[in-house]
């Protein structure tokens, strides 16, 4: 069993692009239904759509590809702070992934946020994942 669900989607959404599947369905928790809302608001995915089945609620992710040989448009999608090791940063320290061509989301007082919201706003939080 599985208790950091948002390890669990981060995985599935790495492994799913790897592999080429169109669609996945992974874990519905609010966090993990906000990073996946988050990714396609900045374009990472497709679309997610919420689905119910057994009395519970699941995304499903479809991602998405570039060209013919469809190379996935995640190129890397890593868990920064994890159960064992909380990561905390200054809206001044959040790093810029790839200069800006990645993102960071980040855990604040004010919900999930990216990395460019944050700086912007002057809040900073725990770093959960870096996604480009």
């Amino acid at each position: 069993m599985n208790n950091d669900t948002t390890s669990a989607a981060l995985t599935a959404m790495r492994n799913a692009s790897t592999r080429k599947k169109a669609m996945i369905r992974i874990p519905a928790t609010k966090m993990t239904a906000r990073i996946v809302q988050i990714s396609a608001e900045e374009g990472f995915i497709k679309s997610a759509v919420k689905h119910r089945d057994n009395g519970k609620e699941f995304p499903d992710v479809s991602l998405k590809y570039l060209g013919k040989k469809k190379d996935p448009y995640i190129a890397v999608i890593k868990r920064i702070s994890k159960p064992g090791l909380r990561v905390y940063s200054d809206h001044r320290e959040i790093p810029k992934i790839l200069g800006g061509m990645g993102i960071a989301i980040s855990t604040t007082s004010r919900g999930l946020i990216t990395d460019r919201e944050a700086r912007h706003k002057k809040i900073g939080g725990e770093i959960s994942c870096h996604i480009w």
